[in-house]
C-alpha cells in the first residue's frame, strides 16, 4: 500500500495522453511475444482447467482492453464548461488514489482487463489481489505489466482472501475498491470498505435469462452460439446464459438442437487440441453443480448429461469433471433455475406469451445480463428494455459477443457500479467543480 501511495502523485500528474502511451506499450508487450504467451497460456490452463483456446483468448483480450482504455484519452481530457450566471464553473474529474482490485478465479485475466487499465488510465495506482484458486498466470502477467510502468504503480498481493482480504479492503490508504466475485463476499467487502467510507464497485453473480422468440433464426451457427453462451469456460462465467425460455412453438427444435450441440463436445484435458470443455476449477464448485443436477433428477426432471469423454480414466479419476447437462421443461422452483449454477448445466423452459417470458426472466434476485433471440429488431429492443439487467445481447450472449466499449454491471444483487467503457474509467475518479465569478474562468 505504501508503494502504491508513494507512486500516486507522479502517476496522477501525467496527462491522459502520457498514460495512454504507456498503456499501449503494455498492450503490445503482453501479447507480441507468442512463445511467452503460449507459455503463460499453458500454465493458465493447467492451473485453471479451461481449454487452451480460452486461455489464449483471455491473454489477447487483456492487451486489447489496455488499448481500449488508452483510446479514451481525448474524451477524458475534456472538461465540461458552464458559462452562466451566477458563476463560471469548470467540471472536471480527478483520480481517487490507491485502488484495490480484487479479481476472481474464473476469468481472471479478462476481468483484470475490465478494471486494471481503466484504473490506470484514470490516474490511480493499484494493488491487485488475485484469487488463490487461479493466481500463478495472473501474477506472471501482472509482473510483466508492472515492469513496464513506474515503480509502485502496479502492485500484487497474493494469498488467502480470509487472511489478507480485509487488510487490503480496509486499509486507510485505499481510496477505491473494485471487486468481482460472489454476493456473500461482495456484501462483506462493502461492510469492510464502509469503515473508511471507501467507495466500491461490485460486480457480483448473475442468473442470466435468454428468451427465444417464435421468430428466432435457428439456422446456421445459432446452436453453437447458444452453446457458447451457456457452456463456454465450463459455464463458469458470471454472465453466461443460465436460464433459457423458449416459445412453445420452438421448444422441441431448441431442445433437439442443443442436445446435438452438447453431444458433439469433448470433455477432458484442456491442453489437448480435441478437448472443447475442461473440468470445473475446484471441488466446491463441482459440488454446487452436481447437487443441483441430483436435485433435478430426484424430482423426476428430464435431465440430459451429454458430450463425449476423451479419457475415461482421467474423467473418473478425481478430476472436477461434469458433462454438459440440460434440464428440459425444468420446474421453475428447482435450484438449477433459482440459483446461479456457475457450471455446465442449463435449464430450458417453455412460454406462451412474451409477457410471461419477461416476468419469469425478471423473477430473480440477480440482474446482470440477458439475451433476446428474434429476427425482429424492434421486438428485440422492446423486450430488452423490459428486462431488469445491466446488459442485454441480441441473438448472442456472453463474452464472445460483448462490446467492451459499453459499460457493464448489474442491478439487484448483481452489484453496483460499472466496469468497461468510458464509464468504467470514470468510476475510478471523483468529480471536481471549480467555480468563479462570471468571466473569471471561462473566456
Amino acid at each position: 500500500m505504501q508503494a502504491a501511495h508513494a507512486a500516486f502523485p507522479a502517476w496522477a500528474a501525467l496527462s491522459y495522453a502520457e498514460r495512454g502511451d504507456m498503456l499501449r506499450k503494455v498492450a503490445a508487450a503482453i501479447t507480441r511475444d507468442m512463445e511467452e504467451v503460449e507459455r503463460r497460456a499453458a500454465i493458465f490452463t493447467r492451473e485453471h482447467g479451461k481449454i487452451l483456446f480460452e486461455t489464449r483468448l483471455e491473454i489477447s483480450r487483456l492487451g486489447h482492453r489496455f488499448e481500449q482504455a488508452a483510446d479514451y484519452g481525448d474524451r477524458l481530457a475534456r472538461d465540461e464548461l458552464l458559462k452562466a450566471a451566477p458563476n463560471d464553473t469548470i467540471i472536471t474529474r480527478q483520480p481517487r488514489g490507491v485502488a484495490a482490485l480484487v479479481v476472481p478465479w474464473n476469468w481472471p485475466l479478462a476481468i483484470l482487463g475490465a478494471k486494471l487499465p481503466q484504473a490506470l488510465m484514470a490516474g490511480n495506482t493499484v494493488v491487485v489481489k488475485p484469487s488463490a484458486n487461479s493466481a500463478l498466470a495472473p501474477t506472471m502477467t501482472l509482473h510483466r505489466i508492472a515492469e513496464m510502468l513506474p515503480p509502485g504503480v502496479v502492485n500484487i498481493l497474493t494469498g488467502s482472501a480470509s487472511r489478507i482480504g480485509d487488510a487490503i479492503i480496509g486499509h486507510p490508504l485505499v481510496r477505491y475498491v473494485n471487486f468481482t466475485g460472489s454476493v456473500d463476499v461482495g456484501r462483506h467487502v462493502m461492510k469492510v470498505a464502509a469503515e473508511n467510507i471507501t467507495p466500491v464497485t461490485l460486480e457480483l453473480g448473475g442468473n442470466d435469462a435468454g428468451i427465444v422468440c417464435h421468430d428466432a433464426d435457428l439456422t446456421g451457427d445459432a446452436f453453437q452460439r447458444l452453446y457458447r453462451a451457456s457452456f463456454m469456460s465450463t459455464g463458469q462465467i458470471c454472465f453466461a446464459l443460465k436460464r433459457l425460455y423458449v416459445h412453445k412453438s420452438r421448444f422441441d427444435e431448441v431442445a433437439e438442437g442443443m442436445t446435438t450441440a452438447l453431444n458433439s463436445q469433448v470433455i477432458g484435458d484442456g491442453l489437448l487440441p480435441e478437448t472443447t470443455m475442461g473440468p470445473l476449477n475446484n471441488a466446491k464448485q463441482l459440488k454446487v453443480v452436481t447437487d443441483m443436477i441430483a436435485q433435478a433428477r430426484a424430482k423426476g426432471q428430464d435431465v440430459q448429461e451429454l458430450g463425449q469423454v476423451s479419457d475415461e480414466a482421467l474423467y473418473t479419476g478425481g478430476g472436477y469433471f461434469q458433462k454438459p447437462t440440460l434440464v428440459l421443461n425444468a420446474d421453475p422452483d428447482l435450484d438449477v433455475v433459482r440459483q446461479e449454477q456457475f457450471g455446465p448445466v442449463l435449464p430450458i423452459m417453455a412460454f406462451e406469451e412474451e409477457a410471461d417470458a419477461i416476468a419469469m426472466a425478471n423473477d430473480d434476485q440477480f440482474g446482470l445480463a440477458s439475451s433476446i433471440w428474434t429476427e425482429d429488431r424492434d421486438r428485440a429492443v422492446l423486450l430488452a428494455r423490459q428486462i431488469e439487467a445491466g446488459y442485454s445481447f441480441v441473438n448472442a450472449h456472453g463474452p464472445s459477443a460483448q462490446d467492451g466499449n459499453g459499460p457493464f454491471g448489474g442491478f439487484k444483487k448483481s452489484g453496483i457500479g460499472r466496469n468497461f467503457g468510458y464509464e468504467g474509467v470514470t468510476q475510478f475518479q471523483g468529480y471536481h467543480s471549480i467555480s468563479g465569478a462570471p468571466g473569471s474562468l471561462i473566456a
